[in-house]
């Protein structure tokens, strides 16, 4: 189906419904060594990076992942694993989620992105309130879909679940099946993912820099005051 376009600026001010939002961490991470939202960044997990982004937009908090069970339930939300077996992909976490949430409206997010914004889950409502036909909102970066960062109805689980049982795993061609609406986005670094030890290197340095800035204009709102 065709994805309608919209940028933030277009957006018509709604009121944002309770919305449940999905930590996706259900990989293997065989590039990185293991789960990876529980690798370091800059001494701390990487979920617990989305974490500080994403608890604050979200009246429910999901993790889902699959064999480190007890390692997740450690940041203090509910763990979801996959439904549909032998870890098919991201949209096997989705389908949990769509199923167990307590809200209409479900967001998913990667584990490996930690520099999210902390609007986007507004932005995104804000994207599928604007037409009403529409089912799901998703990110677009740099002119490309981030497919794992979107917005969903829950009436769209029958066809999910109808996708995956025939063999479909792939993200983007299953958002082609939607009403869908495209935000478009900014800010790049807020969107880093990473996949491999060197992503990682290069958003330890990202990391430093965004302490170094909120350091700088902490001391620069001291001194004013």
């Amino acid at each position: 189906m065709r994805a309608s376009q919209i940028k933030f600026e277009e957006f018509i001010e709604s009121v944002q419904p309770a919305i449940t939002t999905v930590i996706l961490a259900g990989g293997l991470g065989t590039r990185i060594g293991g789960a990876k939202g529980l690798q370091s960044l800059h001494g701390r997990a990487l979920i617990d990076w989305v974490l500080d982004s994403i608890s604050s937009q979200s009246e429910e908090v999901l993790i889902n992942a699959n064999g480190v069970h007890d390692d997740y339930l450690y940041f203090g939300y509910p763990v979801i694993a996959d439904q549909t077996p032998n870890w098919v992909g991201p949209l096997a976490g989705l389908q949990s989620a769509l199923r167990l949430a307590r809200h209409d409206w479900v967001a998913s997010v990667p584990c490996d992105t930690p520099f999210l914004p902390v609007d986007l889950i507004a932005r995104l409502y804000k994207a599928v309130s604007a037409i009403t036909t529409v089912e799901a909102a998703v990110a677009v970066v740099a002119g490309k879909r981030q497919p794992t960062i979107a917005l969903y109805h829950k009436n769209v689980l029958p066809k999910l679940d109808v996708y995956l049982n025939s063999g479909g795993r792939k993200v983007n061609s299953w958002l082609e099946t939607l009403h869908l609406s495209e935000v478009v986005l900014d800010d790049a670094i807020a969107f880093t993912n990473i996949n491999t030890l060197d992503d990682l290197a290069h958003a330890n340095q990202i990391a430093v820099n965004v302490y170094v800035k909120d350091a700088i204009e902490t001391l620069i709102i001291k001194k004013e005051n």
